[in-house]
């Protein structure tokens, strides 16, 4: 079970923004982030519609701070209402596609470059949903081979993925599903305070001395 792409089918290559001040990717360098809780005020209940999506304070910021560092932006979501049938992918796309917008609308810089998504219920035991590391997995790929102009056609996917160098990568989540997706891919990972989201760790992810947090 692959996770689903925002807008676009996972195989197809990115069309990436510049990073601020027109500097260059080095091909390496990803924040893997969280949705509901990292970027917006989450919800026990979901976020159903745009009306409902609320951007935490300075997340713009902390988005264009962390591209400005040269690092590309992957959000991976589990989002099990559309497993559950409680909305469907058109809705979820309506919400992602709102949360964009709102975050260029404070920040020109504020690009999210791939938005990733498990869409499937906790019970299907999917390898695409968190604390499974299948979205990281695939976001790697997608954006390496955007990186090297290379086709995309299958994924190195699963419990025998191959691991490649992350870089300065991290991921950054409020939830233990979120910890158990960045620790088991091997990179950095970061637990920040719902309340108040990425920006939270702001300063933490731009030193690369700082290992994370475990659970």
């Amino acid at each position: 079970m692959l996770p689903h792409r925002h807008l676009a089918t996972l195989t197809q290559l990115c069309e990436l923004p510049p990073l601020p001040d027109d500097a260059d990717w080095n091909g390496l360098d990803i924040a893997y982030l969280d949705r509901d809780g990292v970027l917006n005020i989450g919800s026990e209940n979901y976020i159903n519609s745009p009306e409902e999506l609320i951007v935490l304070d300075n997340t713009a910021e902390a988005v264009a701070t962390i591209r400005a560092a040269g690092f590309r932006i992957c959000i991976v979501t589990n989002q099990s209402p559309v497993g559950r049938g409680h909305w469907d992918h058109e809705k979820l796309e309506e919400i992602n596609s709102t949360l964009q917008s709102e975050l260029l609308s404070e920040h020109p810089d504020a690009h999210l470059d791939l938005i990733l998504y498990s869409p499937y219920a906790p019970w299907e035991n999917a390898w695409s949903r968190k604390g499974k590391p299948g979205m990281l997995q695939v976001g790697r790929q997608i954006l390496s081979a955007t990186h090297e102009g290379i086709e995309l056609t299958e994924f190195d996917y699963g419990p025998s993925y191959t691991p490649v160098n992350e870089g300065n990568s991290f991921m950054v989540g409020d939830r233990d599903a979120d910890m158990e997706a960045g620790l088991s891919f091997g990179i950095r990972t970061f637990r920040c305070n719902p309340d108040v989201g990425l920006h939270d760790v702001l300063s933490r992810v731009l030193i690369y001395s700082d290992r994370g947090d475990n659970i």
